[in-house]
């Protein structure tokens, strides 16, 4: 590949993107374009053997480089077909030295032979990642956790197109993100080969591997499946009943569904919390009751599809516009299905909301505490203000014009208000200061006269 010629001195990429909730997170130097995961895992021995090629762009001279790679054992590495002169592997990054520097603006391959039994990556959230189950295996990658099982530069703002294949034992069922393009059997074994054209972050690329049945929810509009235990059949019947539904919902309020299908994985095991990942979300048996008893959860999971998965904040400190969205989606539903108004739920919640401390600022509520409920709960609450404020009409057009506009991309807290303030007849500056950048609890507004 011919490179530009450059005078600037070559320099190491930067080993984090200096986000300081995940400060060992993410690299500077580059953008990755692409990824190419090709592995063979064995179900029984947890045994995975793996390839990543990386398609990037160089976006300083780069002397060396970092990946996020957690767990597992690199064996060789080449950066555009030469392997590289120095490799050094640590307990969170694998830095690789090429054979010659790389220029601003060029684009370059990595290729990463690696192989090891993965485990998930501990965090202060918990462990995260790659986890075996009793016959199989989930990935849930928030926020840290895809350096598990494949090389990557793990921050949100630098989204990517995939290909993932897996080959495994005949008798598992595959699914990871985007659409199946592929699958091949040879004597008792089954590679299957997907590709996601659109991006997405890290965090939400994913592999699920078990003893599923497929069942289909609905064809009426966006494709929707649900990969399950044939014995939880009966009770996912009618606890995804109302699921497309959900969609059609969805798709008024906040616009077109982003990608082609929605899948819904069941685990054969319990899990502590569903969980989303891009184009699909994973529940475990414990969900699963036949009298729905998820259903506030089903709505939750598939609206982050819009708010989490195609708008994806390009800073952890603005994760109030996944959850504080996907929890007002419950709410949306729970009014359309003939339970509590959105404007009860609110209430309600800000009754008990105002019965907690008083310790956290959504706006920027701290790495320890960015999975808090009550950042949920609260960032709901700041949605409905604002729905208060601005009146139906208004508010979802915003909502419509905030997804259209930044469909596939990353997202950020000022863009949103700046968009607000746009659509609104006065001022939003002191709406969004009291529910964002205050500890206190503001009062609900009155609602905009009609």
């Amino acid at each position: 590949m011919a490179r530009p010629t450059s005078t600037a001195l070559a320099a190491a990429g930067a080993r984090s993107l200096g986000d300081p909730y995940l400060p060992t997170s993410g690299n500077g130097g580059y953008t990755v374009l692409h990824y190419d995961i090709d592995g063979d895992y064995r179900v029984a021995s947890n045994r995975l053997s793996a390839t990543t090629t990386i398609t990037a762009v160089a976006t300083q001279r780069l002397s060396s480089f970092s990946l996020d790679f957690a767990g597992l054992v690199a064996s060789k590495v080449s950066v555009d077909g030469h392997r590289s002169a120095h490799l050094t592997q640590t307990a969170r990054k694998l830095v690789v030295t090429p054979v010659t520097a790389l220029n601003k603006g060029a684009e370059f391959t990595v290729v990463v032979k690696y192989s090891g039994l993965p485990k998930p990556v501990r965090s202060q959230w918990g462990d995260v990642g790659w986890e075996e189950l009793t016959d199989g295996v989930i990935v849930a990658g928030q926020p840290s956790g895809a350096p598990s099982w494949f090389p990557c530069n793990d921050h949100p703002s630098n989204k990517a197109t995939y290909t993932i294949a897996f080959s495994v034992e005949s008798g598992y069922r595959v699914l990871c993100n985007g659409e199946l393009v592929k699958k091949t059997q040879r004597a008792s074994r089954t590679r299957w080969e997907f590709h996601s054209a659109e991006p997405l972050a890290t965090y939400l690329a994913t592999v699920q591997i078990g003893l599923y049945e497929t069942m289909h929810v609905s064809q009426d509009g966006v494709p929707q499946y649900v990969l399950l235990p044939e014995d939880l059949r009966p009770n996912a019947l009618a606890d995804f009943e109302a699921q497309g539904r959900m969609m059609a919902l969805f798709e008024r309020m906040f616009g077109e569904y982003p990608f082609d299908d929605y899948t819904v994985v069941v685990t054969d095991d319990d899990l502590e919390i569903p969980l989303e990942a891009q184009g699909l979300a994973i529940f475990g048996r414990n969900h699963i009751d036949g009298v729905g008893g998820s259903e506030r959860l089903i709505a939750h999971e598939l609206s982050h599809q819009w708010f989490g998965n195609s708008l994806t904040v390009g800073r952890w400190k603005d994760i109030w516009l996944h959850e504080g969205f996907a929890c007002y989606a419950e709410w949306l539903w729970s009014e359309e299905s003939g339970g509590m108004s959105a404007d009860e739920c609110a209430t309600s919640t800000w009754a008990r909301l105002n019965r907690l401390p008083k310790d956290l600022m959504i706006g920027d509520p701290g790495a320890a505490r960015m999975f808090d409920d009550r950042l949920y709960k609260r960032g709901a609450l700041t949605l409905h203000a604002l729905r208060r404020t601005l009146g139906d009409d208004i508010f979802f057009r915003v909502l419509r014009e905030w997804v259209a506009t930044h469909r596939h991309g990353t997202v950020s807290t000022p863009e949103f208000v700046a968009l607000v303030q746009s659509h609104s007849p006065s001022p939003v500056g002191a709406l969004f200061a009291a529910w964002l950048d205050q500890h206190t609890l503001p009062k609900l507004p009155r609602r905009a006269p009609r």
